[in-house]
């Protein structure tokens, strides 16, 4: 799936959870496809307390899609719409969600019938797009499109004639023919019409002009919801109870309200007990930064909290720039899931018997996703380690399978074995993987990426490991970290450095025109024309000639 760390209806429930903290103010929506059976999954999104789901049906599509996708995948909107309203009232859970609907709507007897089937939201987008010229050229992708509305060309955008008040009309007559059509049935409110599918019937001279629709049965899609149980609320009525309230940051919250408001002039630091029923430690914390001072957030140390314990999932999710998590214990899944320029760490509590670089200190999908910021695990990882990594540094003592996997940018530092198929799909970024045993060649995936030893890599890659392998002893304690470090010089023979080659490709042509533009720089700087002295240097014998 496109979201790594989703295989059931539980860790889309972490997700959901993850999402609503990140900003309590906001409803977190769900999209699934209309397909037979969709009644079941979306009774539980909304027990996973998602506050909207979205029905999309298959006519419907960017014009980016294929169009083997547009015309032979999904269902129409009505069959997953009709099925979702009635399983969740049946199940009492269609009171706690609002349901849309999307697909090719353009009419307003689609938005009477989409609201007679359950839904009270309706989506718009080839419509509006069409009241503002598009004319269905699906080229959105290639920069292409001719009347300047899905390019960033100056000249095609030059061409894009459409106006705000063009949609607005579009929505304003849209409206004024829904009120026509809700005046003849007798409502007067959207929620009134919700669900009322009794009012819905089959075209019976359609049916009856074609032999092929003689055995065409809508009685299930047309059932009222009402007759499944006429107790249970038809429309959305209630707020999901997310236990906002209850959540272990609004104690980091109080305690950090001086360092939260000093932009950086004061600091907050302090330790904190945290077990593993904390989940999503961090989100609100981190919500908190980025409303008062966006993605720069605060200076680096400005909060410090020093846990205990035994993180639960997603600790230090969307840790904000200017926030340090330290734990003494150890964590469950989604530790910095979606890193934002903070700084986690997490090491065994002192005194234990175990070996640290022999035993699991962090759950699966460890840093999916992150942006930018730190991270030092002294331990292991387990699988899906640093997936869709796009920024962050971080060092860990070996990881499960698939780690760094479509990682696109960060750096990372394996002090230990890794799982198979390391590095599928990893297009940015570097990855240095401690080797001693010559065994990584085997576990890693090279489609995409060739595999150097750090021993004739670039000066500054060593200084790198070299710097962030310290700080990684110096946070941790790392005992792996101390062994490394005692013997420098042989350790980084047993470095591998892991380098995508397209990225490798796209910085040296980034170099090639950085050399380029300051050769140019300095001819003009001397006043000395670059085609004469290109014309000059050719004829003097090569590059090798100076003036």
């Amino acid at each position: 799936p496109p979201h790594h760390d989703i295989y059931s209806i539980e860790d889309l429930a972490q997700l959901i959870y993850d999402l609503k903290f990140s900003n309590p103010k906001a409803d977190v929506s769900v999209k699934l496809v209309s397909e037979t059976g969709v009644g079941v999954v979306a009774c539980g999104v909304v027990k996973a307390k998602a506050d909207h789901v979205l029905i999309s049906g298959h006519d419907g599509g960017t014009g980016a899609s294929k169009w083997t996708g547009i015309k032979s995948a999904g269902c129409p909107w009505e069959i997953g719409l009709a099925e979702t309203h009635q399983a969740l009232v049946a199940n009492g859970l269609r009171g706690r969600a609002a349901v849309q609907t999307d697909g090719q709507l353009k009419t307003a007897r689609d938005v009477a019938i989409a609201a007679l089937l359950g839904a009270e939201e309706f989506g718009f987008a080839t419509a509006p797009l069409i009241a503002m010229g598009c004319v269905m050229m699906r080229k959105c992708h290639t920069n292409t499109c001719p009347v300047g509305i899905a390019t960033q060309d100056p000249e095609l955008r030059a061409k894009f004639e459409g106006t705000p008040e063009n949609v607005v009309t579009f929505f304003y007559l849209l409206a004024e023919s829904l009120r026509e059509i809700m005046a003849e049935l007798g409502f007067r409110t959207i929620d009134e019409m919700v669900g009322r599918a009794d009012l819905l019937e089959p075209n019976h001279e359609l049916i009856a002009s074609n032999a092929k629709l003689a055995g065409v049965d809508l009685s299930a899609l047309l059932l009222p919801a009402s007759a499944i149980d006429a107790a249970a609320p038809q429309h959305k009525s209630e707020v999901q109870d997310h236990s906002i309230e209850t959540h272990i940051d609004n104690y980091l919250i109080a305690r950090c309200a001086g360092a939260l408001e000093g932009g950086g002039n004061v600091r907050a630091s302090f330790g904190f007990p945290i077990g593993n029923e904390d989940r999503a430690a961090g989100a609100m914390l981190s919500y908190e930064v980025s409303k008062r001072y966006g993605r720069k957030g605060l200076p680096d140390g400005t909060i410090s909290v020093r846990f205990s314990g035994h993180g639960g999932q997603s600790f230090a999710v969307w840790l904000a720039n200017g926030i340090e998590f330290d734990l003494e214990g150890d964590a469950n899944d989604y530790v910095g899931k979606g890193l934002s320029g903070g700084r986690v760490v997490v090491y065994p509590p002192k005194g234990v018997l175990y070996e640290a670089r022999r035993n699991v200190i962090v759950g699966n999908a460890a840093l999916y996703g992150a942006t930018a910021g730190e991270a030092y695990f002294s331990g292991l990882a387990a699988e899906r380690f640093a997936v869709r990594n796009s920024g962050a540094r971080a060092v860990v003592e070996g990881v499960g399978d698939h780690g760094a996997e479509y990682m696109t940018g960060g750096v990372l530092v394996v002090l230990g074995p890794t799982g198979k198929n390391f590095a599928a799909g990893m297009s940015g970024g570097w990855a240095f993987v401690y080797d001693p045993k010559r065994e990584f060649p085997a576990r890693c995936n090279m489609e995409t990426v060739d595999l150097e030893p750090l021993a004739e890599a670039s000066a500054e890659d060593v200084a790198t490991v070299r710097t962030m392998v310290e700080t990684h002893l110096e946070r941790t304690g790392s005992t792996l970290a101390a062994e490394v470090l005692d013997d420098w010089v042989a350790s980084v023979r047993h470095f591998v450095k892991v380098a995508p080659r397209d990225y490798k490709r796209a910085l040296a042509e980034a170099e090639a025109e950085r050399l380029v533009e300051e050769a140019a720089a300095e001819m003009a700087n001397r006043g000395v024309d670059a085609f004469e002295e290109l014309k000059r240097i050719s004829l003097a014998g090569g590059h090798g000639a100076t003036a």
